[in-house]
C-alpha cells in the first residue's frame, strides 16, 4: 500500500546524515532537532505553537485534558473513523456521542452535529478522514452557537488546505481550538517509528499540554500539574526535519495517482470514486473507493489473487466494535457509517508509485465486474 523503502531511497543521504548527527551529539531526548522540528512545521502551518509527543493517540488524549475536560462530559465523535479517537474519550472518563458521515466524504455530517448537542456536551473532535478537511465553516459556526471546544484529528490530512466563505484558506489542524497529529511511518509525514505533535494559536492551552506531556513539569522537577511522560525523541525529529521539506511534493505524488485512478475508473459501474467538496483540498492519504451491489469483499479477493494489495478503512462502524458498543451513545441512526463499513475499499497510493504499477492496478479494478 506505501513503498516507505523507496521514498528513503529517494532521500537517504539527507536522513541518514540527520541520523548520524544526533548519534554524534547523543542528545537522544529533547534534543535541538526537536525544538527546531516543531518550530518549522508550526512555520509550515502557520500556526504560532507546535508541542511534539509520543505518538497521536496520546496528542488526542494530552489535548482533551489540557482543555478541562471532565469525567462525565460528553464529546462528539463520528462513527466512521479509527478507534482511537473514541478509545481516548473514554479512558479518560467521557462519553462519546457518535454523529454519522457524509456518505460522499466519508467526514463527520456537520448537519447532523447540532442535533447531538445535549446540556452535556463539551467538546466536538472533527477527523480529517483519508486527507480532505471536514466541513468546518460549519462546525465552528455551530461550537461557537453551544460554546464547546473543537479538537481536530489531522493524522490523515496534514498539508490539506480548507477555504471558507470568505475565501481565506487555513490548513488542516489549524481551524479548531486545538488539533493533533500521528507521524506513524505511513501517514503523510511520517517517521521511522511513533510521534505525534499537538498544534493551537492559543498560549495558555500550548503551555498547559507542554507540560501536561512533561511530567506537569514547568521546568524538571517541579510539577506544576499532573501529566504523563510523551515525548517525541530526537531521532524522530531529525527524520522529520528532512521529510517536512519535501511534504508538498510528496502531496502533489499523491495527487496524480489520484487523478490517474480518477480518469481511469470514470466509467466504471462497479465503483464509486472518491468525492472532494469544493471546501477543502485532498492530499490522498488514502484513495479510496466505494464498491456497488455488495461486491466489495469479492473484488478484494480478486485484486489478492493477482498479487494487488488493498485495505478496508474501516471495517466496522464504531457502534459495532465490541469495545465500544455499550459505552457510547447516539441519538441517530448510524446508517451512513454502517453502510461505508461493508463497502469501502482503499488502492494503493504512494509518493512512489511507478506509472506500470499504477497501470497493473488500473487494468485490475477495470477487469473486474
Amino acid at each position: 500500500m506505501v513503498d516507505l523503502h523507496k521514498q528513503y531511497l529517494r532521500i537517504k543521504d539527507e536522513v541518514n546524515t540527520a541520523i548520524q548527527t544526533v548519534l554524534d551529539d547523543c542528545a537522544f531526548i529533547n534534543g535541538p532537532q526537536t525544538g527546531e522540528f516543531a518550530r518549522e512545521l508550526a512555520g509550515y502551518l502557520n500556526i504560532p505553537h507546535v508541542i511534539p509527543c509520543a505518538n497521536g493517540t496520546d496528542a488526542l488524549q494530552i489535548a482533551l485534558t489540557g482543555l478541562g475536560l471532565k469525567a462525565g462530559d460528553e464529546v462528539i465523535v463520528p462513527a466512521f473513523t479509527y478507534a482511537a479517537a473514541v478509545e481516548v474519550i473514554l479512558l479518560l472518563g467521557m462519553t462519546p456521542v457518535l454523529v454519522d458521515v457524509d456518505p460522499a466524504t466519508f467526514n463527520i455530517d456537520a448537519k447532523q452535529v447540532e442535533q447531538t448537542i445535549s446540556s452535556r456536551t463539551k467538546a466536538i473532535v472533527v477527523v480529517h478522514l483519508f486527507g480532505q478537511c471536514c466541513d468546518m465553516e460549519r462546525i465552528m459556526g455551530v461550537a461557537s452557537k453551544y460554546n464547546l471546544f473543537v479538537i481536530e484529528d489531522n493524522a490523515q490530512s496534514l498539508g490539506a488546505t480548507y477555504t471558507f466563505s470568505d475565501k481565506s484558506v487555513k490548513y488542516a489542524g489549524t481551524m479548531g481550538h486545538i488539533a493533533t497529529t500521528s507521524f506513524f511511518p505511513t501517514k503523510p509525514l511520517g517517521c521511522y517509528g511513533d510521534g505525534g505533535a499537538m498544534m493551537t494559536a492559543d498560549s495558555a492551552l500550548a503551555e498547559r499540554v507542554r507540560k501536561i506531556a512533561n511530567h506537569g513539569q514547568e521546568r524538571k522537577y517541579h510539577h506544576q500539574i499532573i501529566g504523563c511522560n510523551s515525548r517525541l525523541d530526537t531521532l524522530q525529529a531529525a527524520i522529520l526535519q528532512v521529510k517536512l521539506k519535501y511534504i508538498d511534493s510528496f502531496t502533489e505524488a499523491r495527487r496524480q495517482v489520484a487523478h490517474h485512478y480518477d480518469e481511469a475508473f470514470r466509467e466504471c459501474r462497479h465503483i464509486v470514486t472518491p468525492v472532494k467538496p469544493s471546501y477543502t483540498s485532498h492530499i490522498y492519504h488514502q484513495y479510496t473507493l466505494k464498491v456497488n451491489n455488495d461486491k466489495r469483499n469479492a473484488l478484494q479477493a480478486y485484486l489478492e489473487g493477482k498479487g494487488i494489495p488493498s485495505k478496508v478503512y474501516y471495517p466496522m462502524a464504531i457502534q459495532e466494535q465490541a469495545a465500544f458498543r455499550v459505552l457510547v451513545r447516539t441519538t441517530q441512526p448510524i446508517r451512513e457509517a454502517t453502510r461505508l463499513s461493508r463497502c469501502v475499499l482503499s488502492l494503493p497510493v504512494h509518493t512512489e508509485m511507478t506509472q506500470d504499477e499504477q497501470a497493473r492496478i488500473i487494468d485490475a479494478v477495470r477487469r473486474y465486474e
